[in-house]
């Protein structure tokens, strides 16, 4: 379908009509909702399979593991909490407001949201949001990835025949289409994506001061950081998972390590038979290994890696045809260097050494950086470890692992600063896509005349010594 600012204005005025109509108000007509999109996703779950193969060349495991299955569990933990999440909460009111002693505060949906979702987990990160907006009690239009095509085709396909278009509908094109979505007035926006268009989002978002919810990557990427008393071969491995998962096309992956130089040889060693191991010797030639999501990424990708190529100690080979790159070690990157002072989204790993009695001054200088998505740290030292954790700007990460964080339920996915804003999952979720409104029953009887003049001569006293007992 061909999209137009007047096509576009027509699907959301047929939204808000329906929004108004108080229908998603309802919570157990959410519910009836959540269940079936659950059964959609299930019922969808081979076309969604092939699609995810299509467009990112992901195998079926990796598929459910990244995409689908977590949709699922998101929807899951929906059906689970959400009359819990949107009961009302009542408070007491205080002898200030007696003899109206009943307050509510209700969690209300903004109304017609719009999600813009990415290319790199197509269908989690729409349907995870979309979860989100249908618990709140919004309606919701959706602007698919025009890199992901097929995706963006199956989600169409699982929405159409799962909702009407005044409830859900999803819409795609390139950024010309986005721009006729952000010019219009929507209650909520979420956008998934870089730092630098989620400013032209703010900004757009702004003409209508229109809330926004920004999930990004964090213009220096997410560090991972190797002390020297770390288990080599345990952070090898999970590293290795990781910087292969997507072909490193994930916002919370690791970017860079900084690796002790007094343990660097023999953590490149492992780190360098781990990726063997994991995806063979000749990772560009196997199908379970992802590619690069377009010829664009894919040469963004070798370029950067014939930069380095005289520090290149371990991959650094592709194929363009099917857009397959090695996953690449560069080795020894500075700290100042520009290949770990931006956001890479692919396969290649600058490998940062440090001498392990320095290690503050080497994180002062990522901390003076732009605020990351994610943040890892292997060490056995459990105080410096959880120090740097708790006082540390990021979005969120792990101690001895990598990633495995936003797989934990009830727990919020978030960025701070160029990594983002607002959170979700779960609950999280919940409350992004709804805002408090506190409603105060009054009383017609008994009403004190304390707050109403005259508040001089005669009355002042005794206002005044029950204005103080009040507050107490």
């Amino acid at each position: 379908m061909a999209y137009t600012p007047e096509k576009i204005r027509e699907i959301v005025a047929k939204q808000r009509r329906f929004f108004r109509s108080g229908t998603t108000l309802d919570v157990g007509w959410r519910l009836q909702q959540l269940k079936k999109l659950k059964a959609a996703v299930i019922s969808h779950e081979e076309e969604l399979e092939k699609a995810l193969y299509e467009d990112l060349g992901r195998s079926k495991a990796e598929a459910y593991l990244c995409d689908i299955g977590p949709v699922i569990v998101e929807i899951n933990e929906a059906l689970r909490g959400l009359k819990r999440w949107a009961k009302p909460k009542r408070l007491y009111s205080g002898l200030m407001c007696f003899p109206s002693t009943s307050t509510k505060v209700y969690k209300l949906p903004y109304g017609v949201t719009l999600i813009i979702s990415p290319f790199n987990f197509p269908i989690y990160l729409t349907l995870g949001v979309l979860v989100a907006s249908i618990s709140g009690g919004n309606t919701a239009v959706i602007k698919a990835s025009s890199k992901s095509p097929a995706s963006t085709k199956a989600l169409q396909k699982l929405i159409n025949d799962t909702f009407s278009e005044e409830f859900v509908t999803v819409i795609d094109g390139g950024h010309d289409v986005a721009d006729m979505c952000l010019a219009q007035r929507f209650d909520k926006i979420f956008y998934t994506g870089s730092p630098a268009v989620a400013k032209h989002v703010l900004a757009e978002a702004a003409k209508n001061l229109t809330p926004v919810a920004l999930e990004l990557g964090g213009e220096n990427g997410n560090w991972c950081i190797v002390r020297k008393d770390a288990d080599i071969k345990d952070a090898a491995r999970k590293i290795a998972f990781f910087k292969i998962c997507n072909a490193g096309q994930i916002c919370i992956n690791i970017n860079q390590v900084a690796v002790a130089e007094e343990i660097a040889d023999a953590f490149i060693e492992t780190l360098k038979s781990e990726f063997v191991r994991q995806i063979g010797e000749k990772p560009e030639e196997n199908e379970e290994y992802p590619k690069l999501i377009n010829d664009a990424a894919y040469d963004r990708c070798q370029k950067l890696a014939e930069e380095y190529k005289d520090r290149i100690i371990f991959g650094g080979t592709g194929n363009r045809e099917t857009g397959k790159f090695a996953p690449t070690i560069i080795y020894p990157v500075g700290i100042d260097e520009d290949i770990v002072q931006k956001e890479l989204f692919c396969p290649l790993l600058p490998v940062v050494p440090f001498r392990d009695d320095e290690i503050d001054i080497a994180m002062e200088k990522i901390a003076d950086r732009e605020h990351p998505l994610a943040m890892y740290v292997f060490s056995k030292d459990m105080k410096w470890a959880k120090k740097v954790m708790s006082t540390r700007q990021y979005g969120g990460g792990c101690i001895n692992e990598v990633c495995i964080h936003m797989m934990v339920k009830g727990a919020p996915f978030n960025g701070v600063g160029h990594s983002g804003m607002g959170a979700y999952h779960g609950e999280w979720g919940f409350r992004e896509f709804t805002h408090p409104s506190t409603v105060l029953t009054g009383r017609t009887y008994f009403n004190l005349s304390l707050r109403e003049h005259p508040y001089t001569g005669k009355h002042e006293k005794r206002k005044m010594f029950l204005l103080k007992l009040f507050e107490r």
